[in-house]
């Protein structure tokens, strides 16, 4: 993995332009900012062609959305395609509720995505595999976690990220696994968005999305990881503060002297 890719992300500083949902807006925000780039959110259809524009990658949360807001991330999606912008998608609950499987579904029908990132309960979901997934949570199913990766990334012709104790990050053919991570992220509820957001700012800088979506994870949970074994008992209010320390000052020496993956 090309870990080298966290210096040439804070040097270019890519603006990465979020829909975000109202529930972690600022920890995206904040996170995107403190790893080195530079986020921007809209919630105005109006100016999708222009946010798009200006910025370097594009990442849509499903999270929480209302019929206005699904048309203004069909429209930006589509604009990110037409620009050529990288387009990360981030499925939020497709796995526990139908109807967000819907909206998910239709709105894959009018643009393509680069990567999509979510929990196993939602990229079976997306893969029609059964599982029994749990609001926001993976949930619980049985299933090859790679086989299933790889028939959403099969399915719908992108990088998949299926996130969790391990992620599996797959193309449909190739797959990698990254082993760092906390059990840390499972109760900080802004963890996957950030994750997401992190990955469109490193596909900015990285034409190569399966290589991008990796080395994004890499970093991500590694930097969890160094933060949770420097304060023992850490809970969760703790680790939210510290996480954002973390991503600005981690190095990529320190990454890679804990980096595990296969």
């Amino acid at each position: 993995m090309k870990v080298d890719l966290l210096d040439t992300l804070r040097h270019q500083n890519p603006i990465v332009f979020n829909i975000s949902n109202f529930v972690t807006v600022q920890d995206v925000a904040n996170g995107l900012n403190a790893l080195g780039a530079s986020p921007i959110m809209s919630e105005e259809v109006a100016e999708a062609g222009e946010m798009v524009g200006l910025s370097s990658a594009v990442c849509l949360n499903l999270g929480a959305f209302t019929q206005t807001q699904v048309e203004q991330i069909r429209k930006v999606g589509e604009v990110a395609n037409q620009q050529h912008k990288p387009l990360v998608i981030d499925p939020v609950a497709v796995g526990a509720v139908a109807y967000r499987k819907m909206v998910a579904n239709n709105l894959l029908t009018h643009f393509h995505p680069d990567v999509i990132r979510g929990n196993a309960g939602e990229i079976a979901a997306l893969a029609d595999v059964d599982w029994q997934a749990k609001g926001i949570d993976a949930g619980e199913g049985t299933g090859d976690l790679v086989a299933i990766a790889q028939a959403c990334a099969q399915k719908l012709n992108c990088v998949v990220i299926l996130s969790g104790p391990t992620d599996v990050i797959t193309d449909g053919t190739r797959v990698v696994k990254v082993l760092n991570g906390t059990p840390l992220f499972q109760v900080h509820v802004g963890s996957g968005d950030m994750l997401s957001s992190i990955v469109a700012a490193f596909c900015a800088v990285e034409p190569d999305y399966f290589e991008a979506a990796q080395t994004a994870c890499l970093v991500f949970a590694a930097i969890g990881e160094r933060v949770a074994q420097a304060t023992p008992n850490l809970g969760a209010g703790s680790f939210s503060v510290q996480l954002m320390d973390g991503l600005q000052l981690t190095t990529t020496a320190q990454i890679n002297a804990i980096a595990a993956h296969q």
